[in-house]
Parts: structure tokens; C-alpha cells; sequence
């Protein structure tokens, strides 16, 4: 695994982690994630949005350069309608953190 892919796949474990200061970590100050459909600007509104998805399990299945990022398929398994499915992420890393993440599904 390359270091960035390393640091992609640190995305899922601490993802999963119920501690979730070391997840926050990951991001920049003024990251931007989407998810289902939905932007979330800056660590705060990241901090709201990742604290109100359930509780989910991963496994990761691919890691590799998508342009300027990288893109992640992760089988993604909880209590949650249509469980499990596969999701791709996206990822613009700046330096060590996370500046982008959008959360699609694989046919988007």
C-alpha cells in the first residue's frame, strides 16, 4: 500500500471507531463532504453530520488515484434499509488531511 492509501484505508478504521476525535482528525478545518447529496462545509458541520449517521461496518474492496484524489469502493453493512451496500468515496487529501469527501453510490 502506498502512504496515501494507507491513509485512506486509517478513513475507514477510525470511521468505525467509537471514539471519534481521531475521525474528526483527519480533517481539515474547512473540509467539505457530501453526503447523500448533501454538502457539509467545514469541521463543524462535519463534526453535526458524522454524529448523526448510524453505526456501520466497512470493508474496504478498492483504493485507487481518481484525478486530482483518490476513490475508495467500500462495502458499507448496518441497520439501515438496503444493508449492505457499496458506496464509493472520494477523497482530495491537502497535506495529512482530509480537504473533500463525497459519499456516492457506485453508480454515480
Amino acid at each position: 500500500m502506498t502512504t496515501i492509501d494507507t491513509r485512506i484505508a486509517h478513513y475507514f478504521d477510525r470511521a468505525a471507531d467509537p471514539d471519534l476525535e481521531a475521525y474528526f482528525a483527519q480533517f481539515a478545518d474547512d473540509a467539505v463532504v457530501e453526503d447523500e447529496g448533501r454538502l457539509h462545509h467545514g469541521i463543524d458541520a462535519v463534526r453535526a453530520w458524522r454524529t448523526s449517521v448510524p453505526d456501520v461496518t466497512y470493508r474496504v474492496l478498492t483504493i485507487e488515484p481518481d484525478g486530482d484524489g483518490h476513490r475508495a469502493l467500500a462495502e458499507i453493512a448496518g441497520d439501515f434499509p438496503g444493508s449492505p451496500v457499496t458506496l464509493a468515496f472520494g477523497f482530495v487529501l491537502t497535506g495529512d488531511r482530509i480537504q473533500e469527501l463525497t459519499i456516492r453510490p457506485v453508480d454515480d
